[in-house]
């Protein structure tokens, strides 16, 4: 990893603010916890679960709830481009930041595929699990064919799934190579794709501290993102890609474009 990137990772030594952010936000994030998860849990019985409430059921407008609120007690003010695809829909986005999946609940609670060891993560991973998170052991060919039958039982059900075909969070400063394997998925449901571009950061710029740093867990990241400086949490949901049978790389490939495009970054 590059020296510099792993600098930008660290609070800044003069941030004197953070001590007061700790101070206002951890009794905010308890009291989240304490009342609300318990909220939540029950929001997602199956005797509840399919009520509807306004434009969905009382579980996706709970997770959705939930969610928001747990990204602005980081300190972040959510900002939404854009609107998300009604029905059955793959939605594939870049991946910075372990708050990528909270986010886009905070918009459209959908069942995500993401890597087993979330399962364990303290509140992020008991909530994903709840939302009917996928889970895949990273590396295992094996799991992925599983996850990828998963994925497309819940697309011909009429669920929403979110998928990071970059299969892991990268450092914000450029989008990786979308892996086109898991776009097979929406051709076999026929269902449309939608790109997401996620950014976390001030002025239209991603802010380099927010990624997790060179050899951080959870559980520190977690710690500074909830001491760090108010940012912006951006979601953009693009227009959706058309379905080309028999060239799922084309669909992944233009999908990235888009991402980038909206990003920014450049033709990188």
């Amino acid at each position: 990893m590059d020296r510099s990137v792993e600098t930008l990772t660290m609070p800044p030594p003069g941030d004197r603010l953070r001590p007061l952010r700790y101070a206002v936000r951890t009794p905010l994030l308890l009291l989240h916890v304490l009342i609300a998860l318990p909220l939540a849990a029950f929001a997602l019985n199956p005797v509840l679960a399919r009520l509807r409430v306004g434009d969905g059921t009382f579980d996706k407008v709970m997770i959705r709830w939930w969610s928001g609120k747990l990204v602005r007690i980081f300190g972040f003010r959510i900002r939404r481009f854009g609107a998300p695809q009604p029905g059955a829909v793959l939605y594939v986005a870049n991946h910075i930041s372990w708050l990528d999946i909270v986010l886009i609940h905070s918009a459209r609670p959908v069942s995500f595929v993401a890597k087993s060891e979330i399962a364990r993560w303290p509140l992020v991973g008991w909530l994903a699990a709840r939302a009917g998170t996928i889970f895949h052991r990273r590396g295992n060919s094996d799991s992925l064919a599983v996850v990828m039958g998963r994925v497309v039982e819940r697309l011909r059900e009429g669920e929403p799934v979110g998928v990071f075909p970059e299969g892991g969070s990268g450092h914000g400063h450029k989008v990786g190579t979308f892996h086109a394997r898991i776009f097979q998925t929406a051709l076999d449901a026929d269902v449309p794709v939608q790109p997401v571009a996620l950014r976390y950061g001030r002025d239209g710029r991603q802010d380099p501290r927010v990624p997790f740093g060179a050899r951080e867990g959870f559980f520190p990241n977690f710690l500074r993102l909830l001491g760090g400086p108010p940012l912006d949490a951006e979601v953009h949901f693009l227009e959706p890609v058309p379905s080309t049978p028999e060239a799922r790389r084309r669909m992944a490939e233009e999908s990235r474009a888009r991402i980038v495009r909206t990003l920014g970054y450049g033709d990188d």
